[in-house]
């Protein structure tokens, strides 16, 4: 009987040892599968020095206030002079680094001051261009290439009109425009041209962005890191 016990006593203790290493690949498992830490140097953020820069191009001014890169973003905050009451923004800008060129950017404006005393109007927008988390900033250039204020379809009638006439006859094109009645809004058309241009054509010349923006360049040298 003392062998038959010793023997039983000897098999319960292998058995629950047995049931203790069963549970340990499931825990060196669980620690495997652990999320790795997210290595925050690789974005790094950084304001340019010595920002606060204004220049001036056909008697139009643009003040670079402050620029920070953030991550995988360059953040700038721009102020230029209104040319008239209507609504102008940065229209073109492009920003360059180490051989690379990226003209796709994010708009929001952060105030505007109206004309008043002889002054100009006056607006500030915060510009957003994204670059690689490792992109070299340390010599890089941001050059607002110029400001617009699209017309909208009655503005055209009202206020543009005329300019393009102007300048059509200037440069011997004979496109005639004039406004006629749609749906009660007063809207531009062009009511003659050459017979050898096609309505594609007419419709770039007369329709160009260069009747409603002002043209720069503006270029500002930032200095945001490696």
């Amino acid at each position: 009987m003392k062998k038959i016990f010793c023997f039983l006593f000897l098999l319960s203790l292998i058995t629950t040892a047995c049931g203790k290493t069963v549970s340990q690949p499931v825990q060196s498992a669980g620690v495997a599968l652990a999320t790795p830490a997210i290595d925050t140097t690789s974005y790094p953020t950084l304001q340019a020095p010595q920002i606060n820069n204004s220049q001036a191009v056909s008697g139009y001014s643009v003040n670079l206030k402050r620029a920070w890169r953030d991550g995988k973003q360059v953040n700038a905050d721009v102020c230029f002079t209104l040319p008239d009451t209507s609504d102008w923004t940065i229209w073109a800008a492009h920003l360059d680094y180490a051989g690379q060129t990226t003209s796709q950017f994010s708009s929001s404006m952060l105030s505007v001051q109206d004309a008043a005393n002889g002054q100009p109007g006056l607006r500030c927008d915060e510009l957003g261009f994204y670059v690689p988390p490792d992109a070299d900033l340390s010599s890089a250039s941001l050059t607002i290439e110029s400001l617009g204020a699209p017309p909208s379809i009655g503005e055209y009638c009202s206020l543009y009109m005329p300019k393009i006439q102007q300048a059509l006859k200037e440069r011997g094109i004979a496109i005639s425009l004039d406004c006629v009645d749609v749906n009660g809004v007063a809207t531009m058309r062009i009511v003659s041209k050459p017979a050898s241009m096609s309505d594609e054509d007419a419709q770039k010349i007369v329709y160009s962005d260069e009747f409603y923006t002002v043209k720069g360049p503006w270029t500002f040298q930032v200095s945001l890191g490696q």
